[in-house]
């Protein structure tokens, strides 16, 4: 079971790190584009830029995502895939809860758009923004679920472990991963923006933000304590095909 649980993390994670060469590689200026931001002449051909990036993701994430499966163990629960489960589980409902989640988002957008004081969100190009999705679906699933979810999951078990505690400790953990979710995206929201700090963000927008992520960070975080990473990770790259993909094409 532990080597099976070690292989799929590893082609989870070879799949973000090639995700993030051909990106690099290929795509840096509409990478540019999509932020508003020149790239940092780092006087590397696009290539080695590709290569660097998609080393430092097996580096970090690699570690990160151990961790995360050590803190999984120890709080019992699936890790990488639940084995109890079934394709359904790990694909089907992941797509499912993926799609309700991406026209979530659409809606919201639509919603917060004339309110929040910089109007509907970009998208990446296509298709940049398949990758991106790909990247974020794993990437940040093996940082939030995994890593911050397991780390306030194990801390909060021990603190109410006298009380019997562990589902409250598991639904706290996954609302803090998800807020944190949702304030991992702020650095993106400032460099849209334009903004120097988060004061000068509308109130309304940093809502929208954390609203928004933050429940598909909590239903990410539901898959992840029954069926593991792989389910979370598919949740979110399926909100990520609608919202930035279909929706950004349309």
């Amino acid at each position: 079971m532990h080597r099976k649980q070690l292989t799929v993390f590893s082609v989870l994670l070879a799949v973000y790190a090639l995700a993030i060469f051909v990106t690099y590689t290929f795509f840096t200026d509409e990478l540019a584009a999509s932020m508003g931001v020149p790239m940092p002449d780092t006087g590397m051909p696009d290539s080695v830029l590709g290569l660097v990036n998609a080393g430092i993701v097996l580096v970090i994430y690699g570690i990160l995502g151990l961790l995360g499966y050590w803190f999984a163990r120890k709080l019992d629960l699936p890790g990488i895939f639940s084995e109890a489960g079934n394709w359904r589980r790990w694909f089907v409902i992941p797509l499912l809860l993926g799609l309700v989640g991406g026209v979530l988002l659409v809606i919201g957008d639509l919603l917060f758009a004339p309110l929040n004081g910089v109007g509907r969100f970009p998208h990446p190009p296509f298709p940049v923004s398949i990758l991106a999705s790909l990247s974020a679906g794993i990437g940040e699933e093996i940082v939030f679920r995994g890593f911050v979810f397991g780390l306030w999951g194990l801390l909060l078990n021990w603190l109410l472990k006298r009380f019997n505690g562990r589902i409250a400790a598991l639904w706290i953990a996954n609302g803090i991963a998800a807020l944190a979710f949702g304030a991992g995206h702020l650095g993106t929201v400032l460099v849209l923006t334009g903004a120097s700090s988060l004061a000068d963000l509308s109130p309304v927008l940093l809502i929208e933000v954390f609203l928004l992520n933050g429940i598909i960070g909590l239903v990410a975080g539901e898959r992840y304590m029954k069926d593991g990473l792989v389910a979370a990770a598919g949740v979110h790259f399926w909100t990520d095909i609608v919202f930035h993909v279909i929706w950004g094409l349309l």
